[in-house]
C-alpha cells in the first residue's frame, strides 16, 4: 500500500488503520507530486489517499497515473459533493469513502475498491481488443474495395484473394490489407 496525506499526523492514522487490517504499507507521501516516482519504484498494489477535497493536483496525478501505470485507488475524504466525487471517480478512484476511515471497515473498502478496479481493467482490455478488431475490419474492407475497382472482382473473389495471399505467405489478413492499401497508396490508386 502507498498512502498519500497532506497531514503527517493523519497519514501515521491512516498507516496505522491499515496495518492493523493486515496490509502492509511501503511508504506514505505527504504530496502528490511524486506519486508517479513513488509508484514506479514502490510498485505498490493499491494507493490510500486521505484528504479533506480532493484538489486539482491530486486529480491531475491520479489521471496520469491511471494511464501509465493504474493502480487501485482509495480516496477517504470529508467532501461529499456529486460532482467532486464525480471527478474523482474519472480521475481514477476505485472507491471513494466520505466521513473517515473505520478500522473495521477498511478491509471491506480495499477489497471492494480492488475488484472494482479489477472488472474496469478486464472491461478497458475487452474494450480495447473489440477496437482493434473492428480497426482490422475496416482495413480487410478497404483492402476489398480496393481490389474489387481495380480488378473489377466482386466482393467474395475479392476477399478470396486477399485470404489467399495471407494464407500463403503465413500473414495475418490485416497484415496482406494493410499492404495492399500501403501499395495503392504508393501508386496513387
Amino acid at each position: 500500500m502507498l498512502v498519500v496525506d497532506e497531514s503527517a499526523e493523519r497519514a501515521d492514522t491512516v498507516c496505522r488503520a491499515l496495518l492493523l487490517a493486515g496490509y502492509e504499507v511501503a511508504a506514505a507521501l505527504t504530496t502528490p507530486l511524486t506519486l508517479l516516482k513513488a509508484i514506479e519504484s514502490l510498485k505498490p498494489d493499491v494507493i490510500v489517499i486521505d484528504t479533506d477535497s480532493p484538489s486539482r493536483d491530486v486529480l491531475e496525478h491520479l489521471v496520469v497515473m491511471t494511464q501509465h501505470t493504474p493502480r487501485p485507488v482509495v480516496m477517504f475524504a470529508a467532501d461529499d459533493a456529486r460532482e467532486t466525487i464525480r471527478e474523482a471517480v474519472r480521475a481514477g478512484v476505485s472507491a471513494y469513502v466520505v466521513d473517515g476511515i473505520d478500522s473495521r471497515k477498511i478491509r471491506g473498502i480495499v477489497d471492494a475498491a480492488v475488484a472494482s478496479f479489477d472488472e474496469i481493467q478486464a472491461l478497458r482490455t475487452r474494450l480495447a481488443e473489440a477496437n482493434d478488431k473492428l480497426n482490422e475490419r475496416k482495413l480487410v474492407e478497404r483492402a476489398k474495395g480496393l481490389l474489387m475497382k481495380t480488378r473489377g472482382l466482386d466482393e467474395e473473389s475479392a476477399y478470396a484473394l486477399i485470404r489467399k495471399r495471407a494464407m500463403d505467405r503465413k500473414l495475418r489478413l490485416v497484415d496482406v490489407a494493410q499492404q495492399l492499401i500501403d501499395a495503392a497508396d504508393l501508386l496513387g490508386a
